[in-house]
């Protein structure tokens, strides 16, 4: 199927357009001042594979550019700008980050250690109904001891498709070694790392600092 250029973009979900590349008809590449990524045309997006299409035609440059790469990959692995290392990228991107979609596109099996959303969201899932740290303080706080890190931690009660977490309202506060806390893996869950809960200091009831 051929396509047909399209204009090219004047708005984007990342601000003001500064640069945009149509690096394929209906495909642009576009650059704004803090973000980017590519814009597809209504054709290109209906075109686009169900396992990889996104709700609306646009697809931003950390991660979701490479569901673009694969949807349309024989005909990008014709431009001189799309080398073989670009196209290992872009699969190597979608599984990190689209290892469901990779999966159902190519038919394979996405192992966990190759994808950080399967790694962090099984962490979760293995964390569901204990207390899990969602922010920290060094030794500088003055209610956090030298040698010693801060926490706030929260219940986990579920965690979605892409790894992000639900959590209760209730809250602990603990002291953690600040060797062990530096050391800590996918999540720190209260349960499996040596710390001692304390009294919420007054100085973060009004205002917590994220």
């Amino acid at each position: 199927m051929s396509f047909p250029s399209s204009p090219r973009p004047t708005i984007s979900p990342w601000g003001k357009i500064q640069q945009a590349d149509q690096i394929a008809p209906g495909i642009w590449s576009v650059i704004c001042a803090n973000h980017g990524g590519i814009l597809l045309s209504d054709l290109r997006q209906a075109a686009m594979p169900e396992a990889l299409k996104l709700d609306e035609p646009v697809y931003e440059e950390d991660c979701d550019w490479a569901l673009v790469v694969l949807g349309f990959q024989t005909e990008l692995a014709g431009a001189e700008t799309c080398s073989a290392g670009f196209l290992q990228l872009a699969h190597d991107t979608a599984k990190c980050w689209h290892p469901e979609r990779y999966g159902k596109h190519t038919g394979s099996t996405v192992a966990e250690n190759t994808s950080h959303i399967l790694k962090t969201r099984q962490a979760y899932i293995d964390a569901i109904g204990q207390y899990c740290t969602t922010s920290a303080w060094g030794d500088w706080a003055e209610w956090v001891p030298e040698g010693k890190t801060g926490v706030i931690a929260r219940k986990i009660l579920a965690v979605n498709h892409l790894g992000r977490p639900t959590y209760a309202d209730d809250e602990l506060c603990a002291l953690i070694d600040k060797h062990v806390y530096a050391a800590r893996g996918e999540i720190t869950v209260l349960r499996d790392t040596p710390h001692e809960i304390i009294p919420m200091p007054e100085s973060l009831r009004p205002k917590r600092i994220a």
